[in-house]
């Protein structure tokens, strides 16, 4: 059986742009804490999805807008790559699942919730 990191994200959407044949959509995803007085408090982190599925791209490219409040879910996969002849790593956090949960300003009719896409 085998075991992979997933995620679930919950944000807004900053920014959606194609990078050759996959889509990026930036999540800015507020995240609780308690400061140094113990004070609840919250900060706003951004998140880079990758999507490689092309009915999701072409779903989020039809139905999707900045400031949409979306649900996302997939796979953390660990990456490296080469640059001035060293190894360098991260990780990509590939999108399986994305939602919209409400509309952002930017439609023009009101807030609504759809399903998830296939």
């Amino acid at each position: 059986m085998s075991q992979c990191a997933e995620f679930q994200i919950i944000g807004r959407i900053g920014k959606i742009k194609k990078v050759g044949t996959t889509l990026r959509v930036t999540l800015a995803a507020s995240y609780p804490y308690k400061d140094d007085r113990g004070d609840w408090a919250e900060k706003t982190r951004w998140n880079e999805i990758t999507i490689f599925n092309e009915a999701r791209q072409s779903y989020i490219q039809r139905n999707l807008k900045t400031g949409d409040l979306v649900r996302a879910t997939g796979v953390i996969e660990q990456t490296s790559w080469e640059k001035n002849g060293e190894i360098q790593y991260g990780v990509s956090l590939v999108c399986e699942q994305i939602g919209r949960l409400a509309k952002g300003p930017n439609h023009a009719d009101s807030n609504g919730a759809d399903d998830l896409n296939p």
